[in-house]
Parts: C-alpha cells; sequence; structure tokens
C-alpha cells in the first residue's frame, strides 16, 4: 500500500518506538481490561447533540509538523478544564511525543479530571495506532476512543485494530483522505468517520476534501471534520456538506478566546 512520505516517516518512528512493547494481546485479556476497569464515557453519543447544533472535539496539541511549536509549555489538564468550561464536547489528546509533543501522561490526568469533574467530556486518543498493545494503553489511561487511521493501515491491521477497541470498550474514529478510503471504513463497520482535510503527504489542507467526501458517507455514520476549521465560517462550510462535529486543534489552542470560538462553531 503506498503511503505519504512524512506519514511513513511517522509511522517508521512509532512502529520502533513500540517494538519492546509489543506482543500477542488475546480477545479474552482486552475483554477482562474492559470488565476491570470503570467503563468509558461514551464517544460517539457526544457528537450527536440532542440540539442537532455542531459538536466540536476540542484537540489538545502542543506542536505539529505542519504548524511547528504551538504552545510548547501548555498543560494538558489546563487546556482540557478551559474546553470544557467552553462548552466542547469532547476532547482529543495527542499522545505521541517526538512529532506533536504530547504523552500518554498526558491522556491519563486529562482522564481522570474528566472522571472528575461532571459533565465529564470523552476523551479520543489521538495517535498513530498500529497495534492493539496500543489500544490497552488507551483504556488503561482512560481513553474513550482510538484513531484509526485508514491510509496508515492495511485492511486486516484495521480489523484487528479496530476488534481489540470493541473487545476493550472503546469506540474508533477511523480517519480518512479519498473516496477509495471511506469505502474501505465503511467496509469494516465505521460508526464514525473523520475527514482529514490536511493532507498528511504535503500537510496542505482544504476544506472541499469535507465537502466532497462527506456526502459519501452512509446514513447513520457520524461524520467529523477535522483539520482547518480556523472560524465559524469553516463550521458553517463543513456543516453544510452533512458533519455533525468538528475536531479543533491548532485554531482552538491558539484562540485569546475559547469560549466565543466554541460557540461560534456550535452555532454554525
Amino acid at each position: 500500500m503506498g503511503v505519504p512520505d512524512k506519514l511513513t516517516e511517522i509511522l517508521e518512528w512509532k512502529r520502533r518506538e513500540i517494538a519492546p512493547l509489543m506482543r500477542a494481546v488475546s480477545e479474552r485479556e482486552l475483554l477482562r481490561l474492559d470488565a476491570s476497569i470503570p467503563k468509558p464515557l461514551p464517544f460517539i453519543p457526544a457528537l450527536r447533540r440532542d440540539d442537532g447544533r455542531l459538536a466540536v472535539i476540542g484537540e489538545i496539541k502542543r506542536r505539529s509538523p505542519s504548524a511547528g511549536e504551538i504552545a510548547a509549555d501548555a498543560s494538558a489538564v489546563d487546556r482540557a478544564r478551559v474546553y470544557q468550561a467552553a462548552g466542547a464536547d469532547a476532547l482529543s489528546v495527542l499522545t505521541d511525543g517526538k512529532f506533536f509533543g504530547g504523552s500518554l501522561e498526558d491522556l491519563r490526568l486529562v482522564a481522570a479530571q474528566m472522571r472528575g469533574s461532571p459533565p465529564g467530556l470523552p476523551c479520543l486518543r489521538k495517535d498513530f495506532m498500529v497495534h492493539p498493545v496500543q489500544v490497552i494503553e488507551a483504556r488503561e489511561s482512560g481513553a474513550s476512543a482510538i484513531l484509526i487511521i485508514v491510509r496508515a493501515l492495511d485492511d486486516n491491521e484495521i480489523r484487528i485494530l479496530h476488534g481489540a477497541a470493541r473487545a476493550a470498550g472503546l469506540a474508533a474514529l477511523f480517519e480518512v483522505h479519498s473516496e477509495h478510503e471511506v469505502e474501505r471504513a465503511v467496509s469494516h463497520g465505521a460508526e464514525a468517520i473523520g475527514v482529514n482535510n490536511r493532507d498528511l503527504s504535503v500537510f496542505k489542507t482544504d476544506l472541499a476534501l469535507s465537502e466532497r467526501l462527506i456526502p459519501r458517507f452512509p446514513a447513520g455514520v457520524v461524520a467529523v471534520s477535522e483539520s482547518g476549521i480556523n472560524s465559524g465560517a469553516d463550521a458553517a462550510r463543513v456543516r453544510r456538506a452533512g458533519a455533525h462535529a468538528v475536531l479543533v486543534g491548532e485554531a482552538l489552542m491558539r484562540s485569546a478566546d475559547p469560549s466565543a470560538f466554541v460557540g461560534s462553531l456550535h452555532a454554525a
């Protein structure tokens, strides 16, 4: 499977990073894990607001390959509290350290904060998932969902990761960037699909991608538009295309008034 160069670089690093942890993971182990710790907050239902407004996934992201440093010293817990107070519906926590400045500890701390301050927000573990051992990490750290990047994996890898997530009691957000990837996500029973408006090969962003792909989603699938949402007008644009939610990282991290910004996204 052809994978863009930057994504290839990241995935090669990720596989080396987790190589010492990789081992056989059985469905029985995952089911036992799910039964042994508190159930995560529901992720997919949080993206379908009762009032019909656009849902907002606030992302905690200190840096990225495209933007460079965004907020290098930001406290994940402080940002989570800000997003919660601003009215976000869910959180996305970057746990990749090398390229995005995140960590599993960020996820643990944020998820613990959300459990302790109702109404808490469900957390997506945002990382490059390649092995079920990362699903175990996500569940143990308090995540409600994992990200499955369709173009990064073959169909057998997707089947294994998605099955592991379900056994562990986690939802999955399938990320796509083309018509073929939409078809692949649907074939794996995706309940939530996110269009990454940023091309991971060159990190160019184009909201027209959401406009082209979201109408292809089956009825019943939760549609998320990711990346490049910088204003209420951007949110309105993808909302018209059929998005139920937007995932916003850099613009929200940089916002001087997160509450007003989230409000403008809800109102789209």
